[in-house]
């Protein structure tokens, strides 16, 4: 637990508190845009209540997902990170019950996923609150906030406040779900979800495809970074049981001693410190799905159990004799051979082929190069539009770069080389060589050495030669206005290029110095 001094009550005085919620209705009776309205409110909220953060989860009409779709105190970048499936984390599972959830200490709770990324919660004490929205009896979203912890009346006389802001938010949440997918009325396809063009990715799309809308064991194969996590939750997404919570499950990332635990959950006193009733994640999954994420990495005596609740659907809770029974679709994963695991013993054969029963390979991104180009694109643009910018293009170079790299990492090593990328840029929207990290420059290095000296490399996408010797200039020049903070002299000078001949080109270009002189220097 963290130690801190008592912190103010969110509830201020009976003035202020009416102020507030008289501000809250004006707001709600605007004709100002929903999103608008409700980003309105939680800063309405900020000033007068003592909060951290705040944020509006709303759940998609078309896909099912909770996501957050206002906030205050949380970037673009942490924003966009918010999403979860129904009885997932604390959010989730206040919106498919119903129930508040008062969190007092959010690094105490194993349910509070930090997904937004905005919390550093090793040397900051947080308290959760979370209200769910209501119209008709029905969570439309939630309502949370992050506060300094403080006793359970303080945090109680603040709940009772969130829960009456929730239920004036109501008819505008209801109003919001309208515009948070496309406005067709069909769900996104698994192949909407998966922008490729690669053969490899789309015969394992058919075959998501098939298995989404049967009850079927998944098993999910494929280096680490993949995308076996995503690939679950879009055949959960694609099935009969969208409706229902989707729970996952890293069996690498908690001890032995706490996997059961997580499993299967425990009764009061049933070790020390199991202080409360505690549902496990067969339990939470219960009419929807539940992914193991590298289960090969599970001990014996863990996978006997496991095996027993996938034949007979039932389990008992650690110091428990109450027999449960659970309806759950199980999707497992692993990055390792587990037939090779079960001939040398560490890997129980009869639960190997209770999970194998649709086995899907999913490809490393060095088998499917035509989805890498797409790819960093689209993650360029995410990350791009994240941190306030309008755009962000890959040059040719970059293209060629990228499609060279062998990705040990995989997709998600491209998605982290991408956010990096966009991070190091100047006042251009082009990602060049210089953004990325020096492995790839390694590499093609090593490929134009091999090459004898007359050719050149050209990637698969290349434009034309004049339009990619011209996009180098522009980005050269642009790069030392940049570094020159928008002094043509000097500019010219780093380029060996004269004044005239300087300017002509950024006329060619449409570069202008007044845009590069971004620091002011002091008298």
């Amino acid at each position: 637990m963290h130690a801190s001094a008592p912190a103010p009550s969110l509830v201020p005085d009976e003035s202020a508190r009416l102020q507030l919620l008289q501000s809250i209705a004006t707001v709600m009776g605007a004709s100002a845009p929903v999103r608008e309205a409700l980003e309105q409110v939680l800063e309405e909220m900020r000033r007068t209540l003592p909060i951290l953060r705040g944020s509006i989860t709303l759940i998609s009409p078309a896909t099912g997902e909770i996501r957050i779709e206002a906030s205050c105190g949380l970037k673009d970048a942490e924003r966009l990170r918010g999403r979860y499936a129904r009885g997932e984390g604390v959010t989730g599972r206040v919106i498919q019950t119903g129930q508040a959830m008062c969190i007092p200490d959010a690094a105490e709770e194993p349910l509070f996923l930090n997904r937004t990324g905005s919390r550093d919660l090793e040397h900051e004490a947080i308290a959760f609150l979370c209200v769910p929205i209501l119209l008709a009896g029905q969570a439309v979203g939630a309502l949370a906030v992050d506060r300094q912890p403080a006793d359970a009346a303080t945090l109680g006389a603040d709940m009772n406040l969130l829960r009456i802001i929730a239920t004036l938010l109501g008819h505008a949440a209801f109003e919001g779900q309208r515009f948070m997918d496309d406005r067709s009325s069909a769900a996104p396809t698994l192949a909407d979800r998966f922008h490729t063009s690669s053969p490899a990715m789309r015969h394992v799309l058919e075959q998501m495809e098939h298995v989404a809308h049967a009850g079927t064991t998944v098993f999910l194969q494929g280096e680490s970074g993949t995308g076996k996590e995503v690939a679950a939750r879009a055949i959960h997404a694609a099935s009969p049981r969208a409706a229902g919570p989707f729970i996952s499950l890293n069996c690498a990332a908690l001890p032995e001693n706490l996997i059961e635990s997580e499993m299967f959950g425990h009764e009061r006193g049933a070790f020390t410190g199991a202080n409360s009733l505690r549902k496990g994640r067969f339990e939470l999954a219960h009419g929807g799905t539940l992914f193991l994420d590298e289960v090969g990495e599970l001990s014996l005596p863990v996978q006997a159990k496991l095996l027993r609740v996938l034949q007979e659907r039932c389990f008992e809770r650690l110091g428990g004799t109450q027999t449960l029974h659970v309806d759950v679709r199980i999707i497992a994963a692993t990055n390792r051979n587990l037939e090779r695991m079960v001939e040398d013993g560490s890997f129980r054969r009869d639960l190997f082929y209770r999970l194998n029963v649709f086995p899907i390979r999913l490809p490393a991104l060095r088998e499917r190069r035509d989805d890498i180009l797409p790819l960093a694109s689209r993650f360029a643009l995410r990350f791009a539009r994240a941190n306030g910018r309008e755009d962000a293009r890959l040059s040719s170079a970059v293209m060629d770069m990228l499609q060279r790299h062998d990705w040990p990492g995989n997709v998600r090593e491209l998605e982290n080389v991408m956010e990096r990328a966009v991070l190091l840029l100047g006042t251009e929207d082009i990602i060049l060589p210089q953004h990325l990290p020096l492995s790839l420059h390694g590499e093609y290095r090593a490929a134009q050495e091999s090459l004898p000296e007359q050719c050149c490399l050209l990637p698969a996408h290349a434009a034309t030669l004049p339009q990619r010797i011209a996009e180098l200039e522009r980005s050269c020049i642009a790069e030392a206005l940049a570094a020159s903070n928008g002094h043509m002299g000097k500019a010219a000078q780093a380029l060996g290029l004269t004044e005239r001949i300087m300017g002509l080109r950024m006329r060619k270009y449409g570069l202008r110095y007044q845009s590069y002189r971004h620091r002011k220097t002091n008298a």
